[in-house]
């Protein structure tokens, strides 16, 4: 196994469940200098080189990833920060989000159903981070991932 491989198992292990993340994209309302980032904590599940979440289409952080697909995220507390891009994959209850919304019930289980989700708003919105590349830090060692040509 390759060090890419074995990070991806890595990956998989450590935020294959409910995680948080901090996401920042860039807002939408300049600053006086020019862009400027925007950040906020999101529950995500990682899986083959993307994290996902559900939201809501127009949300602050949806928005602004419709103007500008470029993100950034850092898994709070474990090592790992990460560049990307953000795709709104469309309404949860859409048959092609099916599978992962079928994965994203069961990880999410704990905080899913208290009435912030609401499945039946056409908003309510899956959204995929690709990650492109990424640091992680394990056992001692900085890994430096290219996600785009899969090496680390």
């Amino acid at each position: 196994m390759n060090n890419y491989d074995e990070i991806m198992k890595h990956l998989t292990e450590r935020f294959g469940k409910d995680t948080v993340i901090s996401l920042a994209t860039i807002s939408l309302t300049p600053s006086p200098t020019g862009s400027r980032p925007a950040v906020r904590n999101v529950n995500a599940y990682y899986e083959d080189g993307a994290f996902y979440t559900v939201t809501y289409s127009k949300s602050n952080k949806m928005q602004e990833i419709a103007a500008n697909t470029q993100v950034a995220l850092d898994a709070c507390f474990e090592w790992f920060t990460a560049s990307g891009t953000g795709e709104n994959l469309g309404w949860v209850r859409d048959e092609k989000n099916a599978e992962m919304m079928d994965k994203l019930r069961v990880v999410f289980a704990e905080w899913y159903d208290n009435g912030h989700t609401n499945e039946e708003d056409p908003n309510t919105c899956l959204l995929r981070i690709r990650l492109t590349s990424g640091v992680l830090l394990r056992e001692g060692t900085r890994y430096e991932i290219d996600f785009v040509s899969k090496t680390a």
